[in-house]
């Protein structure tokens, strides 16, 4: 039977150019019912090529057996009736269509490109998402009980070779204390009535919501697309836009709407289920010069009680005073949005904030500068106070200044390690078959490679 499917499968996908005897695609492995083509390796070699990953004469052979092994996953994921929800496969296709949308300039290009409407590019990716997302989940299934302790944090560094040693750049550990000024209730009335406006021009005067919101919306990532946002799950948008955007009937246009990001107005173009595509006007209430300026005279009155009572600490006084929720509550630590940590290497914080940088290495650990001006998460102009809590030396890696990234590293070589052991374990409870010119490859895996 397995033969028979195999025999089956083959003859639908393998294709060949009659007219030069040249190879256009074929199947090159086949794990279970899943198979392999050489399209699928040539394309990973084309991406490393591009990388500028050296490619070696083994390169193929270890493409070839990086793709069995996650057919192996996808295999035993069905088999052990492992699922993935419709809605992770959406938000996962959303997600990729936002970078793919991002790289391309516009989704205008990106539909261009493939020559397919945006739904058509998804349908062509659905079930390769859904793959790939089965087989996360099967790997995560296999390693999700792994565990690190200290001791095999330091067996880990122990069995690091001196010249092999990561070297750590000087790296910082940064705090605020963030003023942002109030906007004036006159300045959010004059945002207000020109949102009413731009719907009673649509609603009463035939505009096209599309063509106001190109000529005055705020939201850079939507204003040269008409204001339209592209099909997206309602757990993309924060809950306001959300609630509202799907309690609309197509075509229909909001009342106005407050979010973090400012006002909005918002017309809903198409719903499935709970996927929605709509435009939306966005304005931003502006601060004032004068509020601008009281927030600074105010953050330097907090500065000057920080230097002057001794049992005021600055992570005492953020939590106390600053307006920037996502630091106030730890004492005005910054979180490093790349790796979640407290620290920042200097290269990259040059690269996210070069103010930040510029004020940063003038300091010296405890010491604090501001009020300087900038502009916050949520894209309004603001002031802060700045704090360099610490400081490490350029150095290679060691315990006790890097034990966390140390610990990471041994857990992803234990959990590497349960991988390779459950690949061995599992290699021959399916159908493995390898085309003959593959079949003389230095595989890392005894594969029990079946004969046609």
């Amino acid at each position: 039977m397995r033969k028979l499917v195999f025999n089956v499968i083959v003859s639908l996908v393998s294709v060949t150019a009659m007219a030069q005897g040249e190879v256009i695609d074929k199947v090159v492995a086949v794990v279970g019912e899943n198979i392999v083509l050489y399209s699928d390796v040539e394309e990973q070699i084309d991406q490393m090529t591009l990388s500028e990953v050296p490619i070696t004469e083994n390169s193929r052979c270890e493409v070839l057996e990086d793709q069995m092994y996650q057919k192996l996953f996808l295999t035993q994921a069905k088999a052990d009736s492992v699922t993935v929800t419709p809605e992770q496969v959406d938000q996962e296709l959303s997600r990729r269509l936002r970078y793919f949308i991002s790289q391309f300039g516009s989704e205008d290009e990106l539909v261009k490109f493939y020559g397919k409407t945006i739904d058509e590019i998804k349908a062509d990716f659905k079930d390769e998402v859904r793959d790939l997302l089965l087989i996360q989940t099967m790997q995560q299934n296999v390693v999700g009980g792994v565990k690190i302790s200290p001791a095999e944090v330091r067996e880990f560094y122990a069995s690091i070779p001196k010249d092999s040693i990561p070297y750590i750049n000087a790296e910082a550990m940064i705090a605020q204390i963030v003023r942002k000024p109030p906007i004036s209730s006159e300045e959010e009335d004059r945002i207000k009535d020109q949102l009413r406006s731009f719907r009673k021009r649509v609603e009463d005067g035939g505009e096209d919501f599309g063509t106001l919101a190109y000529l005055y919306s705020q939201d850079p990532g939507s204003a040269m697309n008409n204001g339209e946002l592209g099909f997206v799950d309602r757990t993309e948008l924060v809950p306001e836009f959300a609630n509202t955007a799907m309690a609309l009937q197509p075509g229909e246009v909001s009342d106005i709407v407050k979010t973090q990001f400012g006002y909005h107005i918002i017309q809903l173009l198409e719903r499935r289920g709970d996927r929605m595509n709509a435009r939306h006007i966005l304005l931003i209430p502006q601060v004032s010069p004068l509020d601008l300026q009281k927030a600074k005279v105010w953050l330097d009155s907090i500065k000057n009680k920080i230097e002057t009572i001794d049992s005021l600490t600055f992570a005492q006084a953020a939590i106390k005073y600053s307006s920037d929720e996502g630091t106030r509550m730890n004492g005005g630590m910054m979180i490093n949005p790349t790796n979640a940590t407290n620290k920042f290497d200097m290269e990259t914080l040059g690269q996210m904030d070069r103010n930040l940088l510029f004020t940063i290495e003038k300091l010296k650990e405890g010491e604090m500068a501001g009020p300087e001006l900038f502009q916050s998460d949520d894209g309004k102009r603001a002031y802060r106070l700045v704090q360099l809590v610490d400081m490490t030396e350029p150095h290679v890696a060691n315990i006790k200044d890097d034990y966390n990234r140390l610990q990471q590293s041994a857990k992803r070589k234990k959990e590497n390690i349960q991988l390779e052991t459950w690949i061995k374990n599992h290699s021959d409870a399916a159908y493995i078959w390898v085309d003959p010119q593959y079949q003389t490859c230095p595989f890392r895996t005894k594969w029990e490679i079946a004969v046609r």
